[in-house]
């Protein structure tokens, strides 16, 4: 492995982790915004914003990394 390559796998494998971590803080933020311990904008519309982070922060933290894997995957050499 050249320098390069290796420079570029860690900055692959820091952007994975990365992206884990901003959809473990979606997670949290919004099962805090859905429990009603914070209040950004208003009761029902709340709620609803914290919906929508838990739902944004499991996609980043279980799927998106998956992707960035398969997309960055290294080619089978036959």
């Amino acid at each position: 492995m050249t320098p390069a390559d290796d420079a570029l796998a860690r900055k692959r494998y820091f952007a994975i982790n990365l992206m884990r971590m901003i959809g473990v803080a979606f997670l949290m933020a919004g099962f805090i915004l859905v429990a009603g311990r914070w209040e950004l904008i208003g009761p029902p519309t709340d709620r609803y914003l914290g919906i929508a982070l838990v739902l944004i922060g499991a996609f980043d933290f279980a799927v998106f990394p998956m992707l960035l894997a398969r997309r960055w995957r290294s080619p089978k050499e036959l």
